[in-house]
């Protein structure tokens, strides 16, 4: 028999002797469960934007990406490819090539990034899902093509299907010219499709071309920028990165998904733990609620107190009571809060609460709940509670007995 909380349960849920107490009480309980279900919410919505983000990425992003640590090219054969390809984990592995140009189109001009890749890079990530006009060839009849990005497209006024106006592609040459020689070297490709990712930096800057012609327009024969790696579905990822990482050395970097997108994500996460900490403040602010409710309930049971003390109490014991008054209030607060978060999203869920402007990618803001996010919080808000039933409950500790021995 647990005495202090059978007690601190009577205390709760009993008739007090005003009224004020069961109002003061309800607020707590009440400002707990709004805060508590704030909280998940706000988890929820991060997670949301999280999972659209790693859905954006995923069309283009490979699983894994090896890059080296120094310098923006590599050679072809400082890597065994050929036993990357035997590890278990890997299914397929596309090598590529990116250098700055200048693209030249008709009469429009813009800088952008081009990209050289082989058959496999189709096979590593989904970029052929992403094309909204002609489509992903980058050969056609021994004939060299592009696949230019949405934003490049709109700012050379290009037209894929006029096969009579070429994309011109300047890159910088990589030896010394004389005062009467271009600094540039010009190359002309026919365009087969454009590709929207969602991704602005992608769209805007991207032409994709067969690695080979990459490769000589750079003036970079057998040189990568970096490895595309797919993994298969039932593979460790863990297990497969460290066994690339075994082939691969200590020169280069390997990264997953998250590392690819590093500075999306970590602000993310800077946003989401921020607002975290300020509800957390507001919750503290919430709790002084219970500290008031808390502290008239000791007043209204002083002679209650007093006769358990005259009876044997000891001080931790009528401590313990009101601590546990504070944890019962502090945890109906908590399951109230979060049967209402749950609520809300599923309504939000099903209809809708939060709508997007017409004409977005998604109809309803995202939100995407984590049974991690219920634990955290869980743990902040009992924190909360008992740190916010301390100062009443040490104070009910000094109150004297009715009588003493002696």
């Amino acid at each position: 028999m647990n005495l202090p909380f059978d007690i601190a349960k009577r205390y709760i849920f009993s008739k007090k002797s005003t009224n004020a107490i069961n109002v003061i009480s309800g607020i707590s309980v009440f400002g707990i469960a709004i805060g508590t279900a704030v909280m998940i919410l706000l988890f929820s919505v991060f997670n949301g934007l999280e999972d659209l983000l790693t859905g954006f990425f995923n069309t283009y992003n490979p699983d894994v990406k090896v890059v080296p640590f120094t310098g923006k090219t590599f050679s072809q054969d400082s890597i065994d490819i050929a036993q990357l390809e035997k590890i278990e984990g890997v299914e397929f592995i596309s090598k590529t090539l990116e250098e700055v140009a200048f693209f030249e189109y008709d009469n429009d001009q813009t800088f952008g990034i081009i990209k050289g890749v082989d058959e496999n890079f189709v096979k590593v990530n989904r970029i052929d899902t992403i094309i909204r006009e002609g489509e992903f060839r980058l050969k056609l009849n021994g004939n060299n093509m592009a696949v230019v990005g949405a934003g490049v497209r709109r700012k050379l006024s290009l037209n894929i299907d006029d096969f009579l106006t070429s994309l011109n592609i300047y890159s910088a040459k990589r030896k010394k010219v004389g005062p009467t020689s271009k600094p540039f070297k010009k190359v002309s490709i026919n365009p087969s499709g454009v590709f929207a990712a969602y991704q602005e930096d992608l769209d805007n800057r991207y032409v994709f071309t067969s690695l080979d012609f990459t490769q000589k327009l750079l003036s970079l024969p057998n040189k990568l920028s970096a490895l595309e790696i797919r993994i298969k579905e039932d593979a460790n990822l863990k297990n497969t990165i460290a066994e690339i990482k075994r082939v691969v050395g200590d020169r280069f970097e390997i990264k997953d998904r998250f590392k690819q997108e590093e500075t999306y994500f970590n602000v993310l996460n800077m946003e989401k733990w921020l607002g975290f900490a300020l509800i957390s403040f507001a919750m503290v602010l919430v709790a002084f609620n219970m500290v008031g409710a808390l502290w008239v309930i000791v007043l209204d049971k002083r002679k209650d107190i007093a006769i358990l003390k005259s009876m044997g109490a000891e001080n931790h014991q009528i401590r313990n009571i009101f601590l546990n008054n504070g944890l019962l209030l502090t945890l109906l607060g908590l399951i109230l809060g979060i049967i209402l978060s749950i609520v809300l999203y599923v309504i939000h869920q099903k209809w809708g609460i939060v709508t997007m402007p017409p004409g977005s990618i998604i109809d309803i803001y995202p939100a995407s709940m984590r049974f991690p996010d219920f634990i955290v919080v869980s743990i902040v808000v009992v924190l909360i509670g008992l740190l916010a039933s301390w100062g009443p409950a040490r104070r009910a500790s000094k109150i004297q007995a009715i009588f003493q021995e002696g």
